[in-house]
């Protein structure tokens, strides 16, 4: 495990010193989820739940007592059962909460009814994420009247409730270097497993032989499942935003888009590139490739303490406009075009977005009306791109069905940014010669 014990302590701590004696806060875990009938998918763990804990069971709940004489934080969870760890696996047990997983106290999740609700006796607020599980929020609400209905007998239920993901996904969007190190890793995997697709794609392969060498690659490395639904799109398959099919067969000729990540350890990793699929780029495929290039490069030397949130998407903005341009695809004037949006309807989306344990992370992008600063910390993506489907009017058939994105995973750093995925080729020049080894 990359983000050792203590690191899940030290959040733990982070978060009990935001709060105050007489506070509550309330986390379960994920529920397990059902593929059909009765199989179930890969259970992953939630992840503000797993930031906390770093517990990977279902059937759990943490809870933080700030002040509590025997011991501020408590983990519900599964009993041991021998019969039941015969067919799923081992538990932690309540030994294994407190003694692998840093509990100081645990008790059984069959007995959360009995106990929660003695803990929640005398307390002010309960910090609590509503709204994200009704199923569980019944269950707080239910608990909160069981004490009220207690009154007569002088006992205090809490009187506020408290987004406890405000408090929770400000923290993690400032990545610890334990954070870092994981998510380089995860970064290594997908590097690799990108080279191994641009080296094997050949005409005639089927998109979804492209998404077999990523999961092989991703496996290879210690993932156990990507981040996301990978994208392998070629041709006008490329112009898809959010293809997932792969199921059609590459052209001699044609592009291929692949956008796909492996996660590891819960943290994401995020990473585009655009290819021939015959390892030749031709002269229009080329030119709007550069376009990108210059776009993605523009963009990334604006990720910068400092720097506010949106800066990076209008540095790509104006040099995409301006290169529209140039290539004859837009007329105008600059300012007047950037303005007037013009570069839409071939750039339709934002430069990037946080990542951390989910690919699109949490934190808020602006703080009250305005884009917020960048910080050390933070990880974001940074990922223009041109789309432009057959059919596009107005524009010439020699730019049809070129869809290209280029996005790397980018850390803010104390005096600027480290590209975590910038091992993996993005050139024209390096992308052939990679292809031709």
């Amino acid at each position: 495990m990359i983000v050792k014990p203590n690191e899940f302590q030290r959040r733990r701590r982070q978060l009990l010193n935001m709060m105050e004696v007489g506070d509550i806060a309330i986390l379960p875990a994920a529920g397990v989820r059902m593929r059909n009938r009765d199989v179930e998918h890969r259970y992953r763990p939630d992840s503000d739940f797993f930031y906390l804990t770093g517990f990977p069971e279902p059937e759990a709940v943490a809870v933080f007592i700030p002040g509590r004489k025997h011991g501020e934080y408590i983990l519900f969870c599964r009993e041991r059962d021998p019969r039941m760890e015969t067919w799923n696996g081992p538990r932690a047990g309540q030994d294994g909460a407190c003694d692998i997983y840093g509990a100081d106290d645990s008790f059984p999740i069959d007995d959360i009814d009995e106990i929660l609700p003695g803990l929640m006796e005398n307390t002010r607020r309960v910090f609590h994420s509503m709204g994200y599980n009704p199923e569980f929020d019944t269950h707080v609400i239910n608990w909160v009247n069981a004490l009220r209905d207690k009154a007569r007998s002088g006992v205090h239920a809490p009187g506020e409730f408290v987004a406890l993901d405000h408090l929770l996904h400000e923290m993690r969007l400032f990545k610890s270097a334990a954070e870092i190190r994981t998510m380089k890793q995860a970064a290594k995997i997908s590097v690799n497993a990108h080279q191994r697709a641009m080296r094997a794609c050949r005409p005639g392969m089927m998109e979804y032989e492209l998404e077999a060498e990523l999961l092989y690659a991703f496996t290879l490395g210690g993932s156990v499942a990507p981040a996301y639904n990978s994208i392998v799109g070629a041709g006008a398959n490329g112009c898809i935003l959010h293809y997932v099919d792969n199921r059609a067969e590459m052209q001699d000729g044609d592009l291929v888009l692949i956008d796909a990540g492996c996660e590891l350890e819960c943290y994401a990793s995020d990473i585009t590139r655009t290819f021939p699929v015959n390892g030749r780029f031709s002269k229009s495929q080329r030119a709007l490739y550069e376009l990108v290039l210059a776009a993605q490069e523009a963009a990334i030397e604006q990720v910068q303490p400092g720097k506010h949130w949106n800066d990076p998407h209008e540095a790509a903005v104006r040099v995409i406009t301006e290169g529209l341009v140039e290539l004859g695809i837009l007329k105008g004037r600059l300012p007047t075009l950037i303005k007037n949006e013009a570069y839409k309807p071939y750039y339709m989306h934002r430069t990037g977005h946080w990542i951390g344990m989910d690919v699109h992370d949490v934190g808020d992008y602006k703080l009250g009306d305005e884009w917020r600063l960048l910080e050390k910390g933070m990880v974001m993506t940074v990922e223009p791109g041109l789309y432009i489907p057959a059919g596009t009017k107005g524009v010439a058939k020699k730019w049809w069905d070129i869809g290209i994105r280029i996005e790397d995973d980018v850390h803010v750093t104390k005096d600027g940014y480290d590209v975590l995925t910038g091992a993996l080729q993005k050139t024209p020049d390096d992308i052939e010669a990679l292809m031709t080894k």
